[in-house]
């Protein structure tokens, strides 16, 4: 039968658009099911403050009346201003293995892209950086993490059917604290830190405290990311959302910020629990069970998801991020932690990659977000 695709105009095709990836992975062991309640507000523009600088269509299609593939479009005008680019990025694209479904969605992509005028499609994005970015090429067999989607083995392959090519790579790793501590070097370069440096660590004990300075690291990380591709700079309104929405669930000892002589913040570095598994047991829903099972992961000590970090340009490489990463590597070996997920980061960051080196890393992930020029 032919392919068809329709645009999401309803609250019911909303809802049908989200629960397609349930159908696509089932019970698939890496794969980390989203909460349908979260995947349905980010397309709401009356919940969802992203939409004040952005637009979005998803699309679904249909073969003989099934769903067989999903795809988003998101017209992110604030990126378009950051990189002066007209591009349209794509999100949420999930496909049974089928070349005819997904380039039926993507066409639709691209159609809308030229009708705004658009020269290049990029993806998968997603609104802004605390959206999934990237198509899992590699790490197949590896259990998923809360910020990095899994894919099926044959996405890439759809992508690149659909005319789509390499943009960029990310590589994750997962890290073990090293035996004793940190090596001799790094203690000796710590102690000269803390001896020398004005800047000092923040230390929170509640919530509360966290609450009062999240605001300042949400501007420091989009100070921070500035000239990391691809990043999206959030609006004050996206700052309340996501204060609101996840703060008061960190665990305050595994937040850490540091601040210069005049208590102003140059650094921060922001870890939790792994959630994989919870999620995995809530299946999609916080109601009758799910919230047991997420507020139990935040208690587990497996685990440490490492996901934001930065350090503000003019202290860069005097010892702000060793004297997070010394800090944290206390609190997650007094916790029971065995081990770490860096999750994305790009695969030029030589930086950090260099400094990964001391905590026996293994590269186990690669995502890679495509592009397509449009002529």
């Amino acid at each position: 039968m032919a392919v068809t695709v329709r645009a999401v105009r309803t609250l019911g095709d909303l809802k049908e658009f989200v629960r397609f990836a349930f159908r696509v992975y089932g019970e698939h062991p890496c794969w980390i099911p989203p909460l349908i309640a979260d995947e349905v507000e980010t397309f709401t523009p009356e919940r969802n403050p992203a939409f004040e600088d952005a637009d979005s269509r998803q699309f679904l299609a249909y073969r003989d009346g099934e769903i067989v593939g999903r795809v988003a479009a998101i017209l992110s005008r604030a990126a378009n201003r950051k990189y002066g680019t007209a591009n349209l990025r794509f999100g949420w694209f999930e496909c049974l293995d089928d070349v005819e479904v997904a380039r039926a969605l993507f066409g639709e992509v691209e159609k809308w892209a030229r009708e705004l005028g658009m020269t290049t499609i990029t993806g998968p994005h997603g609104f802004c950086d605390l959206d999934p970015n990237g198509l899992l090429v590699e790490g197949f067999g590896e259990l998923g993490t809360l910020t990095g989607n899994y894919n099926h083995p044959y996405y890439p392959g759809l992508v690149e059917a659909a005319g789509f090519e390499k943009e960029v790579d990310y590589v994750e790793f997962t890290c073990s604290p090293p035996a004793g501590g940190l090596p001799e070097k790094l203690e000796r370069l710590l102690d000269r830190v803390r001896r020398q440096s004005a800047f000092r660590l923040v230390p929170f004990r509640t919530n509360k405290e966290v609450a009062a300075r999240a605001r300042e690291i949400f501007h420091l990380l989009d100070e921070t990311f500035e000239e990391v591709w691809g990043t999206v700079p959030l609006t004050d309104r996206q700052i309340e959302y996501y204060v609101k929405k996840y703060i008061p669930y960190v665990d305050p000892a595994l937040i850490k910020v540091v601040v210069d002589e005049s208590d102003v913040m140059i650094g921060f570095l922001l870890t939790m629990p792994s959630l994989s598994r919870p999620l995995q047991r809530a299946r999609g829903r916080l109601f009758p069970f799910g919230w047991f099972w997420i507020l139990r992961g935040l208690k587990e000590r497996e685990t440490l998801d490492f996901l934001l970090a930065g350090v503000r340009k003019d202290y860069r490489g005097v010892g702000v991020d060793l004297l997070m990463i010394a800090d944290i590597l206390r609190a997650a070996t007094e916790r029971g932690f065995v081990r770490s997920e860096s999750n994305q980061e790009l695969e030029t960051n030589a930086r950090i990659q260099a400094f990964w080196r001391y905590f026996d890393p293994v590269q186990h992930k690669r995502r890679r977000v495509y592009r397509k020029s449009l002529g």
